[in-house]
């Protein structure tokens, strides 16, 4: 009698415990399903900030669900939106906000904002956007009321240019941080 009272409290241990990492894992997939998304470059157009050609080879991202809850995107940042022709994911980064304008003088490489240069954040120096699309020969875009997005490798890039403005309602998280390959992980908005 006392061996069977001695295995029943060790099973009932077990059998707590068990519990309780099925609820853990039960919280973790309804705060992943519910906050965050994860998602592979599959094109050259946002490099050298997201960089892939195929599954195989993309950058994976973590992208957070969270932040435009809260708040509406800020200019710089990537967000991941639904493109409306076709529905897929794509990742570009806001460059006019609702209401704007957007000029580009692709000769000396600056972006304006309603008539006013808007310089960039120091990490974005090097990307150099060309003035394709809705923004040739120094004509302005108007961004209405949505965002106005380009692609960081602004040559092969499907963005606003060619498919206006990103309604809010399209928009769907803000990449947050690659976290494959290895010797790419970090974070993405400046």
């Amino acid at each position: 009698m006392s061996a069977k009272g001695n295995l029943y409290p060790a099973w009932r241990r077990i059998l707590r415990a068990v519990e309780r990492c099925l609820a853990v894992v039960g919280l973790l997939a309804i705060v992943y399903h519910g906050g965050f998304n994860v998602s592979s470059m599959i094109s050259g157009s946002m490099a050298p900030t997201l960089q892939g050609s195929s599954l195989t080879d993309g950058d994976v991202i973590l992208s957070e669900r969270f932040t435009y809850r809260f708040r509406h995107p800020h200019r710089w940042e990537l967000i991941m939106f639904r493109e409306s022709e076709f529905g897929l994911q794509v990742m570009k980064r806001v460059v006019g906000l609702p209401g704007e304008s957007v000029r580009l003088d692709d000769k000396a490489q600056m972006i304006y904002i309603n008539g006013m240069a808007t310089p960039r954040p120091a990490s974005l120096q090097g990307i150099r956007y060309l003035a394709y699309g809705n923004l040739t020969d120094g004509k302005g875009a108007n961004s209405n009321d949505g965002y106005y997005v380009l692609g960081d490798y602004s040559m092969d890039s499907q963005d606003s240019r060619w498919t206006g403005p990103v309604k809010s309602t399209q928009i769907m998280a803000r990449p947050w941080l690659i976290v494959w390959p290895p010797s790419r992980i970090r974070f993405v908005n400046p």
